[in-house]
Formats: structure tokens, C-alpha cells, sequence
């Protein structure tokens, strides 16, 4: 058997999401003992971060150097992936359940006709030489064991659901050179605007705190914001808070906007609607602060403080503060 994992990046430096493939990948290929990992990348990105991915578990690296490639188009990348595949002869190909990832793995699956499993849980397990894969459905609400076992199959891991796991491993990189040509791009990037500041995006954070409309107004924002920075966290929204633009439209997380994992969700005068719960509920850990004792949030919640958020959040970012200075 033999593992292809495609390795999404940008500005030249690897997503989390992608190493958490990795990881998952090699983890795969010893379950199955797998001759090897090969990670693919494509477009342009610095030497040393392609040799990097050896650490992580590849034993051999596709790179595709081509600047065709810093501009994504999903028909194109599947061309290249599949061109990969079967150069490699992968038996499995590995891709994280990002928004490149939902973009490329059905297109994938169609042109190598392979059994894809979207949104992978957690590690298979063996039934004969079939691998019994574990997802999410009905919005989080339960869990499904879909069976994998075509010649060649396919999986996308969900952000968050498998830790990275750094070694000492090496590997060797080779050119590849996928046909594709300027005509297989049939996407044009007009203009690109990028979050501002150090926060780390949305779908890969561990830490998000997130408010709605109890907050009452994008003045009381910075509440949450210093909650956010003693925490080291990422903020977010709900989806009225953004439809007013109260924050923008890249915070928010939900059905209709973006779905998250993160090990720590705070959700502060939230009521917990059913839309909102589809892009949260697989959170490790969920936390709620609403005045409301009957919000619906409290029932998904692991953690929950009936109160006024104003008065709240100052004491419990003092008290974050505090907890490091002590534990420096």
C-alpha cells in the first residue's frame, strides 16, 4: 500500500491543517504497513519547508514548482493530484476537510472512481484489509463507520481532529511535473484581502472566543477582544453580529459561515440556535456565558455561567491573566 497526501500551503508556509494530515497519514500507513508517505506540493515554497515535511512523516516529497500553482483552481489541482496518484501508485490518497480540501476530494474522487470518506473523525481501524473510517453526521449529532474498500481510496480529515506529531524523520524531494497548462485554469483572482493581525485563522485555532448580540453593540467588542488576547485565542461571531456588521464577515462560524473545532469554544451572549450549533457543536470543550438560564446554548455546553456578560468578562480576563503570570 502506498499513501499520497496533498500538502496545502500559503506564502509558502504549510497550514496546520495539512501537517495534521501528515501526521494522520503516516499514523495510517503503520496501521496498514504502507511502504511509505509521499506528500505532494504544489506551487511555490521555500526549500527547507518542503524538506521540513520529512519531520512530520513523509518519506518522499512530489513538489511541483510551478507558479502556475500560487493561484488556486480546484479542476486543475485535481488533475495534478491524480497525475500524482497514479505516478505514486497510492492506494490512499490524504487530504485535510479544509475548504480546498471539500473543493478538490469529490472532483478527485470522480476522475480516480475511488470511495472518498469527507470529514474523517479519527484514526481507522482495520477490518481485514479494509479500513473502517468514522465521520460526522447530522450536524455533529452522531457518528457514522463508512467502510473503504476500493483499490484506491479517499479521505479528508477534519481541521482539529488529529494532532500534529513532529519527529526527527527525513525525506527526499523530487520535481514533478503534472500536465497542466495555463488552460486548465479556468479561475481568475481578481483581488485577495487577507485577515489583519497575528490571530490564527478561524478553521485551524485551538482557542476561539466568540459573542453575539448580547454584547449590544461592536463598542462593548472589546471586551471580548481582551478575553481573547489573555487567552491567546481567535475571535469570532454569530451570524446576525456579522449581518450587521458589527465584525466581519471572515468571523463568522455557523451553518451558513464557517465550520470549527477548536479544543476551547467560548461562546458569550449567544442563544444557540440550531444554524449556529451545525458549525460548533464538534468543539472539545464548549463554554457559555448568557444572562438567559433557559438559552439553548446550555444544553450543547460543557461549562456554563448564567450572568451578565459585562460583568463577567473582565473578571474571568483577570483572572486568565493572573493564572499565567503565576504560571510563567
Amino acid at each position: 500500500m502506498s499513501v499520497l497526501v496533498y500538502i496545502d500551503h500559503a506564502g509558502g508556509n504549510i497550514k496546520k491543517v495539512s501537517l495534521e494530515a501528515l501526521s494522520y497519514a503516516t499514523k495510517v500507513a503503520e496501521l496498514t504497513g504502507a511502504a511509505g508517505v509521499t506528500a505532494l506540493v504544489l506551487g511555490s515554497a521555500a526549500d527547507a519547508t518542503v524538506a521540513g515535511l520529512g519531520a512530520y512523516g513523509a518519506t518522499h516529497v512530489l513538489w511541483a514548482n510551478n507558479p502556475l500553482f500560487d493561484n488556486f483552481d480546484s479542476g486543475a489541482f485535481t488533475k495534478a493530484i491524480a497525475e500524482a496518484a497514479a505516478q505514486t501508485g497510492a492506494n490512499l490518497v490524504v487530504l485535510s476537510h479544509n475548504s480546498r480540501g471539500k473543493a478538490i476530494a469529490p472532483r478527485l474522487s470522480v476522475r480516480l472512481k475511488a470511495p472518498l470518506i469527507a470529514g474523517a473523525v479519527s484514526l481507522p481501524t482495520l477490518d481485514g484489509s479494509a479500513l473502517v473510517v468514522r465521520k460526522s453526521v447530522f450536524s455533529g449529532k452522531a457518528f457514522a463507520d463508512c467502510v473503504l474498500a476500493g483499490a484506491t481510496n479517499i479521505i479528508s480529515l477534519n481541521p482539529n481532529a488529529y494532532s500534529v506529531a513532529k519527529g526527527g524523520g527525513s525525506c527526499s524531494v523530487s520535481a514533478f511535473s503534472p500536465s497542466v497548462s495555463a488552460a486548465d485554469f479556468k479561475i481568475t483572482t481578481v483581488s485577495v484581502e487577507k485577515q489583519s493581525g497575528d490571530a490564527v485563522p478561524l478553521p485551524e485555532a485551538e482557542l476561539v472566543v466568540s459573542a453575539g448580540r448580547g454584547m449590544r453593540g461592536p463598542e462593548n467588542w472589546y471586551l471580548v477582544e481582551d478575553l481573547a488576547t489573555a487567552l491567546g485565542a481567535t475571535t469570532a461571531c454569530s451570524r446576525p453580529v456579522a449581518d450587521v456588521h458589527w465584525r466581519p464577515h471572515h468571523e463568522h462560524v455557523g451553518q451558513t459561515g464557517i465550520t470549527i473545532r477548536p479544543n476551547l469554544y467560548i461562546a458569550i451572549g449567544i442563544s444557540g440556535a440550531i444554524q449556529h450549533l451545525a458549525g460548533v457543536n464538534n468543539s472539545k470543550v464548549i463554554v457559555v456565558i448568557n444572562k438567559d438560564s433557559e438559552a439553548p446554548f446550555f444544553k450543547a455546553a460543557d461549562y456554563g455561567i448564567v450572568g451578565d456578560a459585562f460583568e463577567i468578562l473582565p473578571k474571568l480576563t483577570e483572572a486568565v491573566k493572573r493564572f499565567k503570570a503565576e504560571h510563567a
